[in-house]
């Protein structure tokens, strides 16, 4: 049998990441934290963990935000617990993530590439 669209996890992931952008935006005020996007959220099978990945315009103040978003995780994970109801509630983990970076780092590689290949004689 093929699988259609979404399955329950990813649902379950997309909800996760929804409430707790929200939750950041809206309930912590720790100074340290400033503003992050949540790009995506991974569960393991049995809820019992959830990677967060985030990004921010503060990158030069990330071991600051990573140490923010590591204390108020007991506090997310409870609030997260009153908005949800799964069987068990998810452990946080929160990654920095780097593909942002990383794709402009790769486009920059390419102009260059391409502006070399220009200057370069043709046969």
């Amino acid at each position: 049998m093929k699988k259609k669209g979404f399955q329950r996890s990813d649902r379950v992931a997309e909800q996760v990441r929804r409430d707790l952008a929200d939750l950041i935006r809206t309930e912590l005020k720790d100074p340290r934290i400033g503003m992050i996007s949540l790009t995506d959220v991974v569960l393991t099978p049995d809820y019992a963990h959830a990677k967060v990945f985030f990004t921010t315009l503060q990158s030069e103040h990330l071991e600051e935000v990573q140490i923010g978003l590591k204390r108020a995780s007991g506090f997310l994970r409870r609030e997260l617990g009153r908005r949800i109801h799964i069987h068990t509630l998810p452990e946080l983990h929160f990654v920095y993530d780097d593909s942002i970076e990383r794709g402009a780092s790769m486009s920059q590689l390419i102009d260059r590439a391409n502006a070399l290949s220009d200057l370069t004689p043709e046969d």
